[in-house]
C-alpha cells in the first residue's frame, strides 16, 4: 500500500563546497521528478541562490518555514539558518563542515518527528565536520545514534547489494572485530533488509572470506576456517540461505556475484573497491536496518569539480528512486504481515 499523497523526501546539502547542491539542483530540474515525490531540502535560500548562480541553474525553488507551507509538484526549500556563509567551492573548510552538519542535523530530526518521510543524504566531508556535536566516522554512524534500529550499510545498484560487516574502522582492527556474533548480526539484518525492503521473499547471501583465499585452510590466516565457517554453517541451521566464505579476489570478477541477492564483506574497501569498479556513478548508498529511511549517492563531495557544472546527478537521482521503492516496500510489508496477524487472530 503507498502512502497518501506523495512522498516527502528530506534533503541535507552536504559540505557547502563540494558538488552536493549541484547534485540536488540538477536533479530536480528534470520536472518529471517531482511526478514522484516531493522534495525538501534543508539550507537557506541565500546558499541555494549562490549555488544556482555559480552554476547557471535558474529552477525554481519555495522557501518555506515550516511544513505546513510545502507544495507538491515544487521544489522546497526549508530554511535552517538566515546568515550569509561563505562558500569556496572545491575547497574544504570548517565553515562548510559547520552548515553541512546543521543541514544534516535539522533534516534528520525531521524525519524523527515523521515531517518527512525519507531522507537522502547529500555528501559531506568526514574530517571538516568534525565537532562537538558531531564526533561520528561518517553519515552511517552519526543516524544509528539518533534512529532506532541496527544499522547495516549497503552500496547497491538494481543488480549487486554490498553490504559491510565491519565498516568504518581502521584495517588493523578488522580481524579482531569478527566475531561469530557480529557476522549473525550483519547477516540479520541483511536477511531482513532483503525481505522487507525488496520483496525477496527467500534471499540468498554470500559472505566473502577475510583473507586472501580464505586462508587457504589456514596457510594465511585462520579465521576463516575458525571464526567465518562455522558460523556459516550454524546460520544455515535456522534456515537462512547463506553461502561461503568465498575469496574475494575473484568474486567479482568471475561474475559469482550475480547469483546472489545480497553479499557481505568483511571490511569497507573488500566490498566497495569492486562495487565501485562496476557502478560508480550509478550506485546508492543505503543504511539498512534503521526504522527510517535514509539513502546518498555513492560518491564523495568531488571538490575538483565543484562549481565548475560538471558533476554527473546520476547517483543522486537514483539515491531518490532507492528511498522512495523502500518505503513503499515497507509499507506493503507491514501492511501484508499485520492482515496475516489479524487473520490469525479471528482465528
Amino acid at each position: 500500500m503507498k502512502k497518501e499523497g506523495k512522498i516527502k523526501v528530506g534533503i541535507s546539502v552536504g559540505d557547502t563546497n563540494g558538488i552536493g547542491i549541484e547534485v540536488i539542483l540538477k536533479t530536480f530540474s528534470d520536472s518529471r521528478m517531482l511526478d514522484f515525490c516531493t522534495p525538501i531540502i534543508f539550507g537557506s535560500s541565500k546558499l541555494i541562490s549562490y549555488h544556482k548562480k555559480a552554476l547557471n541553474i535558474n529552477t525554481p525553488i519555495n522557501g518555506i518555514s515550516n511544513f505546513k507551507q510545502v507544495i507538491e509538484h515544487k521544489i522546497n526549500l526549508f530554511n535552517v539558518w538566515k546568515e550569509d556563509v561563505e562558500v569556496e567551492l572545491g575547497s574544504p573548510s570548517k565553515i562548510a563542515g559547520k552548515y553541512a552538519f546543521i543541514s544534516l542535523d535539522k533534516a534528520v530530526d525531521a524525519l524523527i518527528s515523521n515531517d518527512i518521510d525519507v531522507l537522502v543524504t547529500a555528501p559531506i566531508n568526514k574530517d571538516n565536520i568534525q565537532s562537538e556535536d558531531f564526533k561520528f566516522q561518517g553519515h552511517t554512524e552519526y543516524l544509528s545514534s539518533k534512529i532506532q534500529g541496527e544499522e547495516l550499510m549497503i552500496l547497491m545498484t538494481d543488480e549487486l547489494r554490498v553490504g559491510l560487516i565491519t565498516g568504518h574502522i581502521p584495517i588493523q582492527d578488522v580481524a579482531k572485530t569478527i566475531t561469530p556474533d557480529l557476522i549473525k548480526h550483519k547477516v540479520s539484518i541483511m536477511h531482513k533488509t532483503l525481505i522487507e525492503d525488496f520483496n525477496i521473499r527467500k534471499p540468498k547471501i554470500a559472505i566473502l572470506g577475510l583473507n586472501p583465499h580464505c586462508g587457504d585452510n589456514g596457510v594465511i590466516g585462520d579465521e576463516d576456517k575458525d571464526i567465518v565457517l562455522p558460523t556459516i554453517e550454524e546460520i544455515k541451521k535456522s534456515g537462512k540461505l547463506v553461502y561461503g566464505p568465498y575469496a574475494a579476489d575473484s568474486f567479482f570478477g568471475s561474475s559469482t556475484y550475480k547469483k546472489f541477492d545480497g553479499i557481505l564483506a568483511m571490511y569497507h574497501d573488500q566490498g566497495l573497491a569492486p562495487f565501485k569498479t562496476l557502478s560508480f556513478g550509478k550506485g546508492v548508498n543505503f543504511t539498512a536496518g534503521l526504522e527510517k529511511v535514509r539513502t546518498s549517492p555513492d560518491h564523495g563531495t568531488a571538490y575538483e569539480i565543484a562549481g565548475k557544472n560538471k558533476a554527473d546527478e546520476v547517483s543522486f537521482k537514483e539515491a531518490v528512486f532507492t528511498a522512495i521503492e523502500v518505503h513503499n516496500n515497507r509499507l506493503e510489508y507491514n501492511e501484508l504481515t499485520s492482515d496475516v496477524l489479524k487473520s490469525k487472530r479471528r482465528k
